[in-house]
């Protein structure tokens, strides 16, 4: 079984390119830093807060329970 943090990460990357953003589009749309997303998404990503989440879900364009939703349905 994968960490959830990979699994994350995996997923995060999936939405954003789903959607036709860039890593630079996505932090500036959640207002979050472009190199912090570069970490969220890499393959030794830090765990992200709820603060952070809610921010990534906005950018997204989606809701935090869609976003929550998303990592959950995804095989882990």
């Amino acid at each position: 079984m994968e960490p959830i943090d990979v699994h994350f990460a995996r997923t995060l990357r999936a939405l954003r390119k789903a959607r036709g953003l860039t890593q630079e589009s996505l932090a500036q749309r959640a207002g979050i830093d472009y190199k912090y997303l570069q970490k969220l998404e890499s393959s030794k990503p830090s765990s992200p807060t709820l603060a952070t989440l809610d921010k990534l879900a906005a950018g997204l364009q989606i809701s935090l329970v869609e976003l929550i939703r998303s990592i959950s349905e995804d095989d882990m």
